[in-house]
């Protein structure tokens, strides 16, 4: 019998977040009790670095390996940079905050760098074994997390929705895995899609099912109409740095996952769920926008928001060309920097017992901290999709991509929904600079960290809008194979 062979340095960068989640683990236990934690962090950042080296030399190869379960192609390697920046970013926005919050247990960093291990197998996975693996890896991390703050009654309650609603869906894709091996006979994508055009299995109802159930598994993952009612009190109740961490990370790990397994093993039914992602696309872009507007609270706000996001990012996918799929990672990428950069503006301009995440906490800030302010705007407009910023070029593909596949109307409400999220967009901004604060917020202190992570995720924001060429080119060459 033939051993498989087993190719570490395929797996070397999953190797090294394992490695450093167990390392953060164990020096956690022999750290005298009360003391701070914040070089937990800095090993942190160094795993995900050395992580970022061995990812980084792969692009432009594609092998596979572990009997064709695991894939590290440029679509692969792509998310994977993706996750590392959200990663090494929400550390950085980790480590003043969680000392300030008196949640400085060294699990947090670990856990971290976990759900960012389950972000990179769900985004290499040509197995939907792995890609589930992937996805609870993940989830896991995530649901304690989320309930990190454990004297806040919000933050338990978060995680205990969150848990609950999220196995749930896990259930749904579980189903529709199973029902996808009961047709089949098989659990590779590539396999699946041979398959089903061998067969000519484009009416067999398990299969149609299974469409069904993994549509709502990810649509859950995605925060999409109808499966996003978790998202607002879990982004409100998590601690802030997590509700960052999760509208960018988790949101392109199942995007990720989403984009492989439906375009790798089921393009045959693309007329299928075309149909059903246009309805589900435009009700998300709608309902987020609107019910984003009437938000009193910045975190439930972005968190509309990032459901907006959501339905944008699904017209690159219904319109399924190759500008689409790679408007999706450029979209991906550019969201990273926008949101977790507006995440950090909410943290440092909260301190111990007052969040100060109230829009109306805003109101005159722009000349009390007129840097935060600056970057919150950068960061608001480029949400808008307002030139020459970041969110303006994502968008600018997506809703190209749409044209080009003559999905006309889906463009058109793609347009109309992003003006309207530019009123409460604008109204954060107009609060900042034209309104008086009705109470003086004072005492801020803000972390060499956080201002780091803000310095750098305005330099991407500002840098994946006036020079969008490298990263869309890149994109680009990512999906070569995958399409």
């Amino acid at each position: 019998m033939k051993l498989p062979e087993i190719d570490l340095y395929l797996i070397a960068p999953e190797i090294i977040i394992t490695a450093f989640g167990f390392l953060v683990l164990l020096l956690d236990v022999f750290l005298p009790k009360g003391e701070r934690k914040g070089y937990l962090g800095i090993i942190s950042l160094i795993g995900i670095f050395f992580a970022g080296l061995y990812t980084f030399p792969q692009m432009g190869s594609v092998r596979s390996g572990f009997e064709g379960m695991f894939i590290s192609d440029g679509y692969a390697l792509f998310f994977k940079m993706i996750f590392l920046i959200i990663a090494f970013l929400t550390v950085l926005i980790s480590i003043g905050y969680i000392h300030r919050e008196m949640i400085e247990f060294g699990e947090y960093y670990a856990l971290i760098l976990f759900a960012t291990l389950g972000m990179m197998l769900m985004a290499a996975g040509s197995h939907l074994i792995i890609i589930f693996l992937g996805l609870e890896t993940m989830s896991i991390s995530i649901y304690i997390l989320a309930g990190m703050m454990r004297e806040d009654k919000r933050s338990v309650e978060a995680a205990l929705k969150y848990f609950l609603l999220g196995a749930f869906a896990t259930g749904f894709l579980l189903y529709g895995i199973a029902l996808v091996y009961g047709a089949t006979g098989s659990l590779q994508l590539k396999d699946i899609a041979v398959y089903i055009a061998s067969k000519s299995l484009l009416r067999s109802p398990m299969l149609l099912m299974s469409l069904v159930f993994l549509t709502i598994g990810f649509g859950f993952k995605i925060a999409s109409v109808p499966f996003h009612m978790w998202t607002p009190d879990v982004y409100e109740g998590a601690p802030t740095s997590i509700t960052a961490f999760m509208a960018t990370g988790v949101k392109a790990a199942a995007f990720s996952a989403l984009v492989r397994v439906f375009f790798s093993a089921l393009p045959a039914f693309r007329p299928d769920w075309t149909s059903i992602m246009w309805v589900i696309c435009v009700a998300t872009m709608t309902v987020g926008n609107v019910v984003a507007i009437s938000q009193t609270n910045i975190k439930r706000m972005l968190a509309y928001s990032s459901i907006a996001h959501a339905g944008y990012i699904l017209i690159a996918f219904v319109a399924g060309n190759d500008l689409g799929t790679s408007g999706i990672l450029f979209y991906l990428m550019a969201y990273a920097f926008m949101n977790i950069g507006a995440f950090t503006v909410v943290i440092l301009l909260g301190k111990k017992g007052e969040e100060n995440t109230l829009i109306s906490d805003y109101a005159g800030i722009g000349f009390k901290y007129p840097l935060l302010a600056a970057s919150m705007t950068i960061f608001l407009l480029s949400m808008a999709g307002i030139p020459p910023l970041g969110g303006f070029m994502a968008k600018f593909y997506i809703f190209s991509a749409a044209v080009k596949s003559k999905f006309y109307w889906l463009a058109i409400l793609g347009v109309l929904n992003s003006a309207v999220s530019v009123y409460y967009y604008l109204r954060v901004t107009v609060l900042m600079y034209f309104r008086e604060s009705e109470r003086e917020i004072t005492g801020l202190q803000f972390s060499f960290a956080s201002v780091l992570a803000l310095v750098l995720t305005v330099f991407g924001t500002l840098g994946m809008g006036i020079y969008p060429s490298y990263v869309l080119s890149l994109a680009q060459k990512s999906i070569a194979g995958l399409m």
